[in-house]
């Protein structure tokens, strides 16, 4: 199919965003940017929270990763092992972070840092989520926009800034004014598309292959790539270490994140608030069986049509490939290269929308919260005195643009830096972003020890990554075949933990989950 036609679908779906964002942002203001007045509907935010949760990561990398026993971290069907981690994570958020945000009726949830602990500790904390979401959010960008650029648009002869820059004022226009109100619906919208496009791949492969779903399942198996669980200690795939893992990456990456709670705390209820984030958390982990499902597939689909594993030399180290035609498919690159072209016209207009339905709901959010957090943390704008409603909403759409243009500088530095599978490397950058998050709220709910206002918490959250890198650098001669994974979150926020222990005093102060 003609490159321009796909792209006159990119086209067409964004005018219907716009349309969306029009209807939900009429008479908006900035409580509506911020938190959607607090009237969104649970069932639309739990659905739209799953395409949030995903992102076009997810869709492109965890089918890549099935068959990448050479590279990505989770091969075969491993990923399910930090699902069951979520499970638990998503667990901790609803029943002790809700009803402490619900209680203190945060607008941004680090104003539970600020009641907690002071200035000092709540400036830190956003500023820790700015750089995790920024850096998080254009990682997962990045990756989408790379696959519209290498199918579509470099047969355009477009250049790839010129696509990022593009992309970014789509997501910069539907998003300026409605916020989150508009977000809870374009997400919802977007995640139908995405599922859809997931359902309507794995049927028409299956069918391709003359498979039921049961003989996949049995073949997916045979070729090994149906493994779940890494019964080695010392890996870091090990079962252990990735639903411990995957649960506190929830915890941190949901129920610390302004992005993903600014939606949810935009329901008028706790209870609600809680049923989305319980009704998310299955349909999600159903979703993701679903991808790596997918992934086995397209597999076992690529092999009947001649690729074959090989080993090559790269940079003096062997490395494992999938060659077809002489092209390397492994990893990110065989979800795009079998729907792109391997599949019919209708098939890669499908994948084309479901991709963009990925890539939209991690973006928009990310920037939403973004300019929220920055406005809301860091200005301090609500409680600006100096400025009126016009002047409040003019630097909040400075912020918002301001932020685009960082989104832009960022993909363009993983455009220059980046490999062929990237969703083990957002997991490990995470374990370091969100790790001094992890332990400042832990340390304020489960201790009721007093922090000085001083800039020493912000001290301790910064030497606790950079302590964990060193760990991880020289891992091998510190715990011999032991490899830290996933669980470097885990470890990050307990370091920062004992930091804020050693500079802290003791105090009256009731734990927050007890009051």
């Amino acid at each position: 199919m003609s490159p321009l036609i796909l792209f006159s679908f990119v086209i067409a779906y964004f005018v219907i965003l716009l349309g969306v964002a029009w209807y939900t942002s009429k008479n908006s203001t900035n409580d509506t940017f911020f938190s959607g007045n607090k009237n969104s509907n649970w069932m639309l935010v739990a659905f739209g929270m799953i395409g949030t949760s995903l992102s076009g990561v997810t869709f492109v990398s965890v089918p890549g990763a099935v068959g990448d026993f050479g590279g990505a971290g989770f091969k075969g069907f491993a990923y399910m092992q930090v699902a069951i981690g979520y499970l638990i994570g998503y667990a901790v958020v609803a029943f002790i972070l809700l009803p402490l945000y619900y209680r203190l009726n945060l607008t941004s949830i680090y104003n539970y840092l600020l009641q907690r602990f002071g200035v000092v500790a709540y400036k830190t904390g956003a500023l820790f989520f700015i750089i995790s979401r920024t850096v998080g959010a254009t990682a997962r960008l990045y990756l989408v926009v790379n696959i519209l650029q290498i199918f579509i648009l470099d047969k355009l002869h477009v250049p790839f800034l010129v696509t990022t820059a593009v992309i970014l004022l789509m997501i910069l226009l539907y998003t300026f004014e409605g916020g989150v109100k508009t977000i809870v619906y374009t997400d919802t919208l977007q995640t139908s598309l995405m599922v859809t496009g997931l359902v309507v791949c794995v049927i028409f492969i299956l069918s391709q292959l003359h498979l039921s779903g049961g003989e996949a399942i049995s073949q997916i198996s045979d070729r090994g790539y149906f493994n779940v669980f890494n019964y080695d200690i010392n890996s870091k795939g090990f079962f252990l270490k990735q639903i411990v893992g995957g649960a506190f990456i929830t915890i941190a990456m949901t129920g610390l994140d302004q992005e993903m709670m600014q939606k949810n705390i935009s329901v008028k209820r706790l209870g609600d608030s809680q049923k989305n984030m319980i009704t998310m958390s299955i349909i999600l982990v159903c979703v993701l069986f679903l991808f790596l499902v997918l992934g086995g597939l397209l597999y076992l689909y690529t092999t009947s049509k001649g690729a074959a594993y090989t080993e090559v030399m790269v940079n003096g180290k062997m490395v494992k490939q999938l060659l077809l035609d002489g092209n390397n498919i492994l990893g990110d690159k065989i979800f795009p290269t079998v729907a792109m072209e391997m599949l019919p016209p209708a098939i890669s207009v499908m994948f084309i929308i479901a991709l963009i339905s990925a890539l939209f709901p991690s973006a928009d959010g990310a920037l939403t919260a973004l300019t929220s957090s920055f406005c809301i943390d860091i200005l301090g704008l609500q409680q600006r005195k100096d400025l009126d409603d016009k002047g409040k909403k003019k630097l909040r759409l400075s912020v918002h643009l301001t932020f685009t243009v960082v989104f832009l500088v960022c993909i363009w530095i993983f455009y220059k830096i980046a490999d062929n599978s990237i969703i083990d490397k957002i997991l490990d950058l995470a374990g370091y972003t969100y790790g001094p998050l992890l332990g400042l709220f832990a340390f304020g709910i489960f201790t009721k020890r007093k922090l000085a206002n001083t800039f020493l918490i912000t001290l301790v959250c910064l030497l606790s990554p950079v302590i964990c890198y060193l760990i991880s650098m020289y891992s091998t001669e510190l715990f011999g075949a032991y490899k830290i994974g996933i669980e470097m979150l885990l470890i990050n926020g307990i370091f920062t933990f004992l930091g804020l222990l050693l500079i802290s005093k003791k105090g009256d102060h009731k734990a927050n989950i007890l009051v």
